[in-house]
């Protein structure tokens, strides 16, 4: 009686751990830019849980928010990528901002982020 082996061989044991390794490989390049955007967006709601936020300056909304940026380690946002817009009883703040990332040899992966808070006055503030 002849007995037949199953299981993995040695080859497709090598190209399991071949793809393993590339989508590990790919979720640490993927990985630091989503956590940088959700740094963001966990500033943008710290900002908009300040009291009085909205009747600040501008100015003083932008450094506040690179404040808890740089906290953060969110340094791909840069001051450029920030728009406020004054509305008449708060501000909309808007950042709209692009990350790109060598993955292997010329190939890149681009990430494209995009996020709004509005920061509006507190009651008896």
């Amino acid at each position: 009686m002849k007995r037949k082996q199953s299981g993995l061989t040695f080859i497709g044991f090598v190209i399991v751990l071949a793809v393993a390794g590339l989508f590990i490989y790919v979720g640490m390049k993927l990985v630091p830019m989503y956590t940088e955007y959700y740094s963001l967006k966990k500033a943008l709601a710290g900002l908009a849980n300040e009291d009085g936020i909205a009747n600040r300056s501008a100015p003083e909304i932008k450094e506040r928010l690179f404040k808890r940026l740089y906290m953060s380690y969110a340094l791909d946002i840069k001051k450029e990528h920030v728009k406020i817009e004054r509305y008449e009883t708060s501000w909309n703040v808007i950042v709209d901002y692009e990350t790109r990332r060598e993955l292997i040899a010329n190939l890149d992966v681009v990430g494209k982020f995009h996020t709004e808070k509005v920061l509006t006055r507190k009651a008896g503030g």
